[in-house]
């Protein structure tokens, strides 16, 4: 298992099992992850297509872009089967109080709530993601969000330096992706604003690095997983290049506070 220390960020290539196996317990604050959703098409041979085909339309600019990641092809047995697995090894490494936030679509927005409680995590909502730009469908609703199901370990405590948050958010899909289903920065930001200042975020399912972007961005370490070696690397440079500019910001702020400090009485 390959391990890179970036900053605030420790990043595991390897399998989301596995890995979340292996840490110690208690290691988070809070876990958000953008699993697999084992979905696309209305049948289930359409879950067996490759991931470009289901979640990318045929003149996207990001076809060239972005590579087929594994995973995504199970039948809804063991997408439940296996996802509980995996919620129940995020539950033991995260501390007793944390949240859980678990992105899905529609199609499985059901059995995520099922498998997020079988894990062992308290069900305490779910909360949309309202997409901008939506592609219209002629003689139906739009299908224009796709959801948070989010719980906690157990009782969650309302005193940790956390304010009042949303229940749905609208943010633009990103235009120019290097993953097939790369959230939006500014989503993945609102979505960590539930961990506490300074906290650990952990990722099972980092892609490429979103969320460990996010986290960094906004004073949190973070503990991702990828076991794509392709996405591995992308996040890794992604999570480097942001944390090289949060650092050229923060240098190029100082020198004008202290500008608008008042001068010390002679």
């Amino acid at each position: 298992m390959r391990t890179e220390v970036i900053g605030g960020a420790t990043l595991y290539h390897g399998e989301a099992l596995e890995v979340l196996q292996a840490l110690e317990p208690g290691v988070a604050d809070a876990v958000i992850t953008d699993p697999p959703y084992s979905s696309g098409g209305a049948f289930r041979g359409d879950r067996a297509m490759d991931t470009k085909t289901k979640y990318l339309s045929t003149g996207s600019s990001n076809l060239g872009k972005t590579s087929d990641f594994g995973g995504d092809n199970r039948d809804q047995r063991s997408f439940h089967f296996w996802s509980t697995l995996w919620a129940a090894a995020a539950l033991r490494a995260s501390k007793p109080g944390s949240p859980a936030l678990f992105f899905t679509d529609w199609r499985q927005l059901p059995i995520s709530t099922d498998y997020l409680q079988a894990g062992g995590w308290v069900w305490r909502g779910v909360v949309p993601w309202v997409k901008t730009s939506p592609r219209p469908q002629m003689g139906r609703f739009t299908s224009a969000a796709e959801y948070v199901v989010w719980g906690s370990a157990g009782p969650m405590p309302v005193d940790r330096g956390v304010g009042c948050l949303p229940g749905f958010y609208e943010f633009h899909v990103p235009g120019d992706r290097e993953h097939v289903t790369q959230k939006p920065v500014p989503l993945m930001a609102a979505m960590v604003e539930i961990c506490e200042p300074g906290g650990v975020v952990l990722d099972p399912f980092m892609g490429s690095g979103t969320t460990g972007v996010a986290a960094l961005q906004l004073g949190r370490k973070f503990i991702g997983c990828e076991q794509s070696l392709q996405y591995f690397d992308v996040a890794c440079r992604r999570i480097e290049e942001a944390i090289t500019s949060t650092r050229m910001f923060a240098d190029a702020q100082q020198p004008l506070q202290q500008s608008l400090m008042p001068e010390a009485a002679a």
